[in-house]
Parts: C-alpha cells; sequence; structure tokens
C-alpha cells in the first residue's frame, strides 16, 4: 500500500532559510521607517489552511502548525504558539533567530508591551488581522508608548519566489447533500438581518459563503473552499465576488441565478458603495479582517458589531446534512476498522512505519469509491511522536511502531455527505500499568462527555471538565480543547460552538462537535480518543423543568480493549462501551469480511463480566 494523493511527507521546515529571510524583513522594515512587523499564520479569509501562497509564518520561520504568530522587531523576535505546537515549534525553528512564547504564559500584546520601545511603530498587513486582533495589537502599542500603523504586505518585496494565488474550479453542491435551497438560506439571513435592524451582511468567511450558495471549491488542501467574498443585503439581490476563472458556464449559471457574479477587486468599491449609502452593515469583529472594517467606516457606514448571522446557521445542521453525516460515518468507519485490523496484524513485527500506516489509511478510505480528500493531514504518531499533539510525520521524523509503545492516529475525510474526524489509540503489544491508567482515565472523560445531559443553552466551557475530572484527579490535564465543531463537507474545525475552556457558545441541537480528551507525556507516548457527537433531544427525564439536551456519538470505530484498566470503571461506563461496541459491531460488520471480521468481533467483545 504505497503512495498518497492527499498528504506528502516532505520536510517543508528549513530554519537555516530563516536568517537571511528575517534579514530581509528587518531590512524592508528600516527602508520604511518601522520597528517591526506582525507576521500571522493567515490569509485574508482567516482560514485555518492556506494556499502556498499566503504561507508567510512558514516561509520566514520554517514553523509548519496550523496556529501562531510571529512578531519581529528590528532586535528581536518572538514566535507564539499555543500548547499544541510548543514542541514542534522547538523542532522547527531557529531558536537563536525566534524566542518561542507559549500564548499560556505570554500573550503576543504582554510581548509587544515589554519589548516594543517607546516612540517605536508595529506594523501589520490589516488584511491578514481581525478586527478584534487588531484593536489587541492597537492597545498593546499605546501601552508602550508607541503605535500601531496598518502597512501593506512586505513579503511581496521580500519572498522572490512566492508562488501564485489558487485557481481551484468552483463547484454546485448537490440539494441532496445540502439539504436546503439557495433561496431559502438567503431568506433565513434576510429574516435575521431585520431582526438585527441591519441592511447588509458582509461576509468574509468562505465557508459561510460557500454554505449561503451551495458551492464547494478546491483553493484550499483539505477543505473544499473556493475563495469567494459577499454582500448580502436585506433587500435585493447578493453579490458574490469570486475570480471567474474558477467558474464553469453551469456553475456560473446555476449562481447567477440568485446572486449577481463579481471580480474580487470589485468588492472593496462594494464596500464603499455600503458606506456611501449609509448602510448599517453587519460585520463580525472575530472574524472579518481590519482591512473590511477600515474601508467601511471611512466610507461612512453604520457597523453593527456582532457575530455574522450565517456562522450560527451553517453550524446546525439540517436533517439532510444529518444523514449524510451518518451515512459518512458509517462508511468511514468501516474503513478505519479494515486499518484498525490491518494494524494489528502488521504492528507486532516492528516493521511498519508512521508513514507507511497513513499511507494505509488513506488507501482503506479511497476503496469505499466516495473519498473526496482527507479533512487534515493525518496525525501518525508511535511512541514519544505521539505527545505532539498535532504532529506531522515527514521523511526526516518518520520512525516504526514498536512493540511495547502506544500507537496514535488521528485522521479524517471528507465525503460530499460529511466531514469526518477520529483518532484512536492503539497498544502495540503489552501497554504498561501507567499506559492503561492514563488511558483508561481519558476513556472515562471520554465516556463523560459522550453520556451528558444538559439544558438547553449550555455552553461547551460548562461541559469541558467533565472530560477533564479523572486526569485532575491523578494531578493531570491537556493542553488543548475537549473539541471543536466540525462542518458538512466543509472544514472540520468549525465554529463558532467547541467544548473547551473558551466555549461560550450555547450547543444547538444539529450542531457535530468532537469529543476528544487525551493525555501527553512529553517524550514517552500519548493518548487521545476522539469520536464525534450529534447534539440531539435527550430523552425525556422525569420531573425535568428544563428542555435537555444529550449527545449521538456518529463516529463507529472500537477502542482499544488492550488498553483499558476494567476496575477504573464503574457500572455505568462499562455498559456506555459495551453498548458503543455492540452499535459499532451491528453497523460495520456487514462491510466488513474475513480476518477484518474476525478482528471486529474480537476488538468490540463486551468488557462486562471480565
Amino acid at each position: 500500500m504505497t503512495g498518497t494523493r492527499f498528504q506528502t511527507f516532505e520536510d517543508e521546515s528549513d530554519p537555516a532559510a530563516s536568517a537571511p529571510r528575517v534579514a530581509a524583513l528587518r531590512a524592508e522594515l528600516q527602508r520604511t521607517g518601522l520597528s517591526g512587523f506582525v507576521v500571522p499564520r493567515a490569509d485574508r479569509f482567516q482560514n485555518e489552511y492556506v494556499a502556498p501562497a499566503d504561507e508567510r509564518l512558514a516561509w520566514l520561520t520554517g514553523f509548519t502548525g496550523s496556529a501562531g504568530t510571529a512578531i519581529v522587531l528590528l532586535d528581536r523576535a518572538a514566535l507564539f504558539v499555543d500548547g499544541r505546537y510548543t514542541l514542534q515549534a522547538r523542532d522547527q525553528i531557529d531558536t537563536g533567530l525566534f524566542e518561542i512564547v507559549p500564548i499560556a504564559e505570554t500573550s503576543p500584546e504582554k510581548w509587544i508591551e515589554a519589548n516594543l520601545g517607546s516612540g517605536g511603530t508595529l506594523a501589520y498587513d490589516p488584511w491578514l488581522h481581525t478586527v478584534d486582533g487588531a484593536e489587541r495589537f492597537a492597545r498593546a502599542c499605546a501601552a508602550a508608548g508607541a503605535s500601531l500603523k496598518p502597512a501593506d504586505d512586505p513579503f511581496d518585496a521580500i519572498w522572490q519566489d512566492r508562488p501564485a494565488p489558487p485557481q481551484g474550479k468552483a463547484m454546485i453542491h448537490d440539494i441532496t447533500y445540502a439539504g436546503a435551497s439557495v433561496e431559502e438560506k438567503l431568506a433565513r439571513i434576510r429574516d435575521e438581518l431585520a431582526k438585527l435592524k441591519s441592511d447588509a451582511v458582509v461576509v468574509t468567511d468562505p465557508h459561510a459563503v460557500a454554505w449561503t450558495f451551495n458551492i464547494r471549491g478546491s483553493d484550499i488542501a483539505h477543505t473544499p473552499l473556493a475563495l469567494a467574498t459577499a454582500v448580502v443585503p436585506q433587500d435585493g439581490r447578493p453579490s458574490l465576488y469570486i475570480d471567474g476563472r474558477k467558474l464553469s458556464n453551469a456553475v456560473r449559471t446555476t449562481v447567477e441565478q440568485n446572486a449577481e457574479v463579481r471580480e474580487p477587486e470589485a468588492f472593496t468599491a462594494a464596500l464603499r458603495g455600503l458606506g456611501a449609502g449609509r448602510a448599517r452593515v453587519r460585520l463580525d469583529q472575530a472574524t472579518a479582517s481590519d482591512a473590511v472594517n477600515r474601508i467601511l467606516s471611512e466610507a461612512g457606514a453604520r457597523i453593527t458589531r456582532g457575530s455574522d448571522p450565517i456562522a450560527a446557521m451553517k453550524a446546525v445542521k439540517n436533517a439532510a446534512e444529518i444523514a449524510g453525516a451518518r451515512a459518512a460515518h458509517r462508511r468511514d468507519g468501516a474503513a478505519v476498522s479494515r486499518f484498525l485490523a490491518w494494524l494489528a496484524r502488521e504492528a507486532p513485527n516492528g516493521a511498519l512505519s508512521e508513514i507507511e500506516a497513513v499511507e494505509a489509511l488513506e488507501s482503506f478510505r479511497r476503496d469505499t469509491g466516495a473519498l473526496k480528500d482527507v479533512s487534515f493531514p493525518t496525525i501518525s504518531g508511535s511512541g514519544p511522536n505521539g505527545a505532539i499533539v498535532h504532529y506531522r510525520v515527514t521523511r526526516k521524523t518518520d520512525r516504526k511502531v514498536r512493540p511495547g509503545e502506544l500507537f496514535l492516529i488521528d485522521s479524517g475525510a471528507q465525503y460530499e455527505d460529511g466531514t469526518t474526524d477520529i483518532t484512536r489509540t492503539v497498544a502495540v503489544g503489552t501497554p504498561t500499568a501507567e499506559m492503561r491508567d492514563r488511558f483508561t482515565r481519558v476513556l472515562k472523560g471520554h465516556i463523560a462527555i459522550a453520556r451528558a445531559i444538559f439544558p438547553e443553552g449550555t455552553s461547551g466551557a460548562q461541559l469541558d471538565s467533565f472530560a477533564r475530572q479523572y486526569l485532575w484527579a491523578a494531578g493531570l490535564d491537556f493542553d488543548h480543547g475537549t473539541g471543536h465543531g466540525v462542518g458538512s463537507y466543509l472544514s472540520v474545525h468549525e465554529g463558532p460552538a467547541r467544548i473547551s475552556k473558551l466555549g461560550t457558545v450555547a450547543l444547538k441541537r444539529g450542531m457535530i462537535l468532537s469529543n476528544e480528551p487525551g493525555y501527553y507525556k512529553a517524550g514517552a507516548y500519548g493518548i487521545r480518543i476522539e469520536n464525534l457527537l450529534l447534539v440531539t433531544q435527550a430523552d425525556p427525564v422525569p420531573g425535568a423543568e428544563k428542555a435537555l439536551n444529550a449527545f449521538e456519538t456518529l463516529t463507529l470505530a472500537p477502542i482499544d480493549r488492550n488498553l483499558i484498566d476494567v476496575s477504573l470503571l464503574d457500572a455505568n461506563e462499562i455498559g456506555w462501551l459495551d453498548a458503543y461496541h455492540a452499535r459499532v459491531r451491528d453497523a460495520l460488520s456487514p462491510a466488513l469480511d474475513g480476518a477484518d471480521a474476525g478482528w471486529l468481533e474480537a476488538a468490540t467483545r463486551p468488557l462486562a463480566g471480565n
């Protein structure tokens, strides 16, 4: 099982290249009279995955993680990363050039206050920062006695071999999968604008554009997006701003049934037009670029702050999207289970590599005949590599899956009817007592989330500690959220809801979120158990005085019984796991045969009575 289409394993990080690139950036700053520049890992649309032309942070620093920010001053520089990436950053960047700063310890704003001298000028590209982000930097500069200045992208001058912008073809997302027509969605948006007393919403998030107009694309790796923006007025036809070369005649004709199609260059003029008309414009300060806000404000628009109403609509899946998610997870569960059966046969000999595991899993998914892409680069971590939360295997880091170690594989797929994301941690050979203890504590937290019953209006922050309590009892924790939202043939990491300490948005029926507590012992092993959940109405509770919600587990694949210390589970937890495994067995058995079917039968045996 060789070759892979959707994920490469080349080491894209080159710390040795950073010194001349940083020197070139500093020379450009000195030429323009600036004291420093903020380099986010972002594009104009605030996408999680960005096109090669927008990989400024990776090009400058060597860091290839999906989140991070660098601040380069004339005499020092820092790279800010969250807990997922501290180990990765240390391996990828020149620490003589960049100080690695965990954002849990010091925010970029605090660092600016401490390091940007009085009278200095820190520059930023307003197209690459949200309104909220730019305001935070402005306050930090003011506290330092300095100023924040919008500037043109200096990488245009210093990045000589910069790739061209993407030209992926756009396509129509069929109503079978979308579940609602563009007309229906526009009517909902207009109704919401009326409630908000807004004349229009400026849509800067391509995910929201994709949902609204039932289009998908191929501009970004692993997320089927066409890079585009839109303006949806309360009255009149919306306008879609997209490079016309991405549209076939058929796609253009379909889109033009509901919207004016215009080139991206016309977007700025449209914003100024809204301002000239003194329009009341809804703009999401947390996701829209500061440049859009500035253009509207300077033109005279009356901006109303608040979340993009489309984000909340998109997060709540309709009946067709929910049916598609269930079908996608049955298909994906069969592929993952075939992979896990194969892994059980191949891993014990010690010859299997992390890359070979990635290639094999993608092969099993391709065998479904429905795979469009992976939903993110597969995390395939054996032994100590599993402790790197967002580890990406390269040919340089590839290591064997060895007996006596744990192997963590976190992967997902894009199908037209749904997006999947699953993590399984497997013992290769005999696990230690410590491994089993930690795995079981993670499992207990996972089950606590899966079994949760909670009142309507409950936020993810209120549930997050359910997943951590058994680790906390042993003085342990994990440095990432417990769960994120998931799109419908869109982003595998979708807002606005999440299960985390920062998850303030209420969880609503129809939302799909991940449930992925973990534990990571640096230099030794990593553990994570991840399923996707659908928020549903809870079964009736006698005497209940509030509407109650619960979760339906969508993901279907065995959880490694060999890593469970049954003595740490109570009867309800054992009952949940046995019922889950029975459901996995019933759903997937028709799709597996031979040795794979035998493996599934053994992997889903009940724990009760053991």
